[in-house]
């Protein structure tokens, strides 16, 4: 068993032919836990390899460096963990009009619109005001409103009546924004049929590794967890404006004062969501739901390909949220630039030390890989490569490895072989298989 501090370094002694020197923003945290455990070198300076940034430091020292606007220069060898313009995929306005405008570009081009129809229907207010209300007029239903910049739920409304709309308009238009993005929104048609289990509505995280865009090649994590709401669902008038009905958030969620951390779990592995679902389902079913959330993985990044700066400097893993309907088809919700890597119980920073730690092995900063691609790391896949779904040969009959069992130790002993540095990997392994499972979680 993994030792829960220890980290999985490929080699003691790396081919870049010195220790790997990082920088942070992020200290007292499990990445910082991380790069530490790798036995990588903090740094002060610029003379780093590696940096963990939050995007606030990619905004001022990475800013569309491509371009030729003023930023840091950087050497070839050096890596950051965001693209500077990762808005457009991460935003909720703009990854919205991106993927629209594929939309409409496929059916123009003769192509399967379809491939990207997987985000609720959008408005984008107050600029989109008009449309939306005569939409909603026309239309009827629930809609969400969502503030485009804001996270773990602050902000959002459900809007039952065209006069909500109207309204909050009105009442916007009297208000000086504090921040653009904290008052422009979205207005999104709400899932009123979402997939319950338990009578309760959940929502899935992901975790999705972007390494270009141009060409587009994507690694996709096994591991993930449905995070499920702690009262049971309802459309009641009386429920409406119920947060704790309604939003999936766990940092909305724990404040409920009928939830008892003690007693009650709110979030399944993806694992043990699939099981339940193929037991109700048949593993079909379930195969094609779970192969349509990675399609909409890939199309998503896809669909920003073209606005992206490849800036070979970079790359990114994104936190990416789906929703499922009653008829098991996949909708996303949003794509996180920062997804949480904070931990309340052990399980959570298990999966979280294990995946940015074959985050950090998938960028191989090393330089072990000698520029050849591996299907597999830890618990990453390859799903795409040179803008091309891909399948590894373990895939088997399964449309996708999402939710199956991450036996990552295995994974990195057969590529320490397909590197070929038996002798120098070995330490990587056996360090971890030695130690067992003594430390606890630093929260």
């Amino acid at each position: 068993m993994q030792k829960r501090d220890s980290a999985s370094r490929l080699t003691q002694g790396a081919p870049l032919g010195r220790q790997v020197r990082f920088g942070t923003t992020v200290r007292h945290s499990i990445p910082y836990k991380v790069l530490c455990a790798r036995g990588w070198k903090e740094v002060d300076d610029d003379s780093w390899d590696f940096f963990y940034a939050d995007v606030g430091w990619i905004h001022e020292n990475v800013p569309y460096a491509s371009t030729g606007s003023q930023g840091l220069r950087l050497s070839d060898h050096q890596r950051v963990n965001h693209f500077p313009n990762h808005v457009e995929l991460t935003r909720k306005d703009l990854m919205a009009k991106n993927v629209k405008r594929s939309l409409k570009g496929a059916a123009k081009n003769g192509e399967d619109p379809a491939e990207y129809d997987f985000i609720p229907t959008t408005f984008i207010l107050p600029n989109e005001g008009a449309m939306m209300l005569r939409h909603f007029r026309e239309n009827g239903g629930m809609w969400i409103m969502k503030p485009i910049g804001r996270a773990q739920g602050k902000g959002i409304f459900l809007a039952s009546k065209p006069g909500q709309i109207e309204a909050w308009m009105r009442d916007r238009g009297t208000q000086k924004a504090e921040n653009c993005c904290y008052e422009n929104y979205v207005a999104q048609r709400y899932l009123d049929d979402p997939y319950l289990v338990g009578g309760k509505k959940f929502d899935i995280r992901l975790y999705a590794v972007c390494l270009s865009y141009n060409p587009l090649k994507v690694y996709l994590y096994r591991e993930g967890f449905a995070r499920f709401t702690n009262a049971r669902y309802s459309m009641s008038k009386a429920d409406i404006d119920n947060p704790y009905v309604h939003l999936t958030n766990h940092a909305i969620q724990k404040k409920d004062e009928a939830y008892d951390a003690e007693t009650t779990d709110l979030k399944w592995s993806i694992g043990e969501l699939k099981r339940f679902m193929t037991t109700k389902h048949g593993a079909e079913a379930v195969n094609a739901c779970f192969a349509g959330i990675q399609s909409i993985i890939v199309n998503s990044l896809r669909s920003v390909s073209n606005v992206i700066i490849n800036d070979k400097h970079c790359f990114e893993m994104y936190g990416y949220d789906v929703m499922l309907d009653a008829d098991l088809k996949p909708w996303l919700i949003e794509v996180n630039a920062s997804p949480s890597m904070s931990s309340d119980t052990q399980t959570d920073y298990d999966l979280k030390f294990g995946l940015l730690d074959d985050m950090l092995t998938v960028v191989d900063v090393e330089n072990h890989f000698a520029g050849r691609t591996p299907r597999r790391v830890g618990g990453f896949d390859l799903i795409c490569e040179n803008g091309a779904e891909v399948r590894g040969e373990e895939f088997g009959a399964l449309p996708t490895m999402l939710g199956t069992h991450n036996d990552r130790l295995e994974s990195l002993k057969q590529l320490r072989r397909w590197c070929g540095r038996g002798d120098a990997a070995k330490g990587r392994v056996e360090t971890e298989e030695r130690q067992g499972s003594g430390h606890t979680a630093a929260r």
